[in-house]
Parts: structure tokens; C-alpha cells; sequence
């Protein structure tokens, strides 16, 4: 047995249809040359992912107890799975440039895995399948002009297209957690050039919706207003407002301004 800890935010998915629904939404798009599942816990997704696929395949925990379950139920796999914090993940220490990512998103950390997807830097993060609290899946997949669009959304939708899947119930999770689960698909961008730099373009976000309830013009205030911006209409909407393209142009604006450095 696996003891679901608390500590750890680990709460096991029981249903066997659900998790065939989580595993056939992974695609292989872009060409991953491997795949990490996040989380494996007691391996209802890591069963259907042990078949000999074109990308190579490792289930990484942080639970030693998990990894013990998982190496003792399928023996032939044991260096597919791994005591490994996924937070602390080199790509380059797999000689790999290209990974996909899946998993049943431990609920305390879901928002640190995709920070550390957007910062990576050694690899491309090509597609991403996952599970995690419904609130948070719902902010990432939201457009301009919802309550749930925030600082993810924008980083997020700036590099990926993103689609709600469904909702998962808390009944079908052992133990059950308080609220309701949402599955979301990731798919990488390809081809897409930044205008800005990706830093100063995460910056202004982050800095906009830190105070989303004041106009841009207040909100963005630590880091002056361009000449070019002072009597820009965009200063009087709320960060909630932009679309991902319009984050993009504010932030070539500001750096050529001298305000973020390029």
C-alpha cells in the first residue's frame, strides 16, 4: 500500500476509465524525446505508459514509498521509475532537448511545475497532459476578460494552446479531496518568436496582475510610464483586459523605453 500524505498534497485517482481518458489525450506532439509523468503515486496512469513508445518514458516521484510500490509491481520497468522532485529536473542530466510532460499534478505544487515548464532552459517542453485542482486548470485555460485569467493564463497562452478537457469529481480520489478536479492539454507553440524578451515579458505580467484591480496606469506604476504610453488607452484597462498579444507589445514598448532591460 501507498499511504497518501498530506504533506505531499497526494491524492490517488481510483478510476480506471478516467485515467485511460487522461493517458489517450497525450498525443506525442512535436516529437518529445521522452516523457515524464509527474506524480505517479500508485502508478493508475504509469500502467498505461510502461509500452514501448517512440519517446523514452520515466515516472519521477518524491514519495520513496510510492517508488518502493511501483518498482516491486512492475519489475521490469524499474528504471523507468525514479525518486526524482521534478522542481529540481535537468533535462540536460537525460541528454534530452525535446519532453512532454504528464501527470496527475500533486494540488500544493501544480503552479511551481508549470513556473518551472515556462523557466526551463537547457529544453522544450512540447505538450503537457495533467490533472490538478479545477480552480487552477480553469485559470490556465481562461481568455482576457474573465475572472479566472491571471498571471498564468497570459505566461502560459504565450508559448501554448490550451484546452479544458473535462472535470473530475472528488469521489473517484482516495482519499477524496475537497474539490473538484480539471484535466487540461497543453500543446507547444512551434515556431513562435518573441517580440520581447520572455524575463521583462514575465515581469510586467506578473507586476499587472499583482494589483488587477487597479488600471495599468497605477499597476505599473514601480516601473514608470514610456513617453510613448501616458496617453495610450491601455493604461486605463485593468491587466485582466490584455490579451497575450497586447502583454507582448507593452513589454517592447517599455524596453524600448530603457524601463526593462532587453
Amino acid at each position: 500500500m501507498v499511504r497518501p500524505k498530506k504533506n505531499l498534497g497526494q491524492h490517488f485517482l481510483t478510476d480506471q476509465g478516467i485515467a485511460k481518458d487522461i493517458v489517450n489525450l497525450f498525443t506525442g506532439f512535436g516529437a518529445p524525446e521522452l516523457l515524464v509523468e509527474i506524480g505517479p503515486g500508485t502508478g493508475v496512469l504509469t500502467q498505461h505508459l510502461l509500452e514501448p513508445k517512440p519517446w523514452k518514458f520515466i515516472a519521477a516521484d518524491v514519495d520513496q514509498e510510492s517508488i518502493d510500490y511501483l518498482k516491486l509491481h512492475y519489475p521490469l520497468h524499474q528504471e523507468k521509475l525514479q525518486l526524482l522532485d521534478f522542481l529540481k529536473f535537468e533535462p540536460k542530466d537525460l541528454n534530452v532537448n525535446r519532453f512532454a510532460v504528464i501527470g496527475n499534478f500533486p494540488y500544493n505544487i501544480s503552479s511551481l511545475i508549470f513556473f518551472k515548464i515556462l523557466e526551463m532552459q537547457n529544453a522544450t517542453v512540447t505538450e503537457v497532459v495533467c490533472m490538478l485542482q479545477m480552480e487552477v486548470a480553469k485559470r490556465i485555460a481562461s481568455g482576457p476578460g474573465t475572472k479566472d485569467y491571471g498571471i498564468l493564463s497570459v505566461l502560459l497562452q504565450s508559448k501554448y494552446k490550451i484546452t479544458y478537457e473535462f472535470t473530475v469529481e472528488p469521489h473517484v480520489f482516495n482519499p477524496p479531496p475537497k474539490v473538484r478536479s480539471g484535466v487540461i492539454r497543453l500543446e507547444l507553440i512551434e515556431g513562435k518568436v518573441f517580440p520581447c524578451k520572455f524575463s521583462n515579458f514575465q515581469k510586467l505580467v506578473k507586476q499587472a496582475f499583482n494589483m488587477r484591480r487597479k488600471t495599468l496606469r497605477n499597476a505599473l506604476k514601480p516601473f514608470g510610464i514610456p513617453d510613448s504610453l501616458k496617453e495610450s488607452f491601455w493604461m486605463e484597462k485593468r491587466a485582466e483586459q490584455l490579451g497575450v498579444a497586447e502583454f507582448e507589445e507593452l513589454t517592447v514598448l517599455y524596453e524600448e523605453a530603457g524601463m526593462l532591460k532587453k
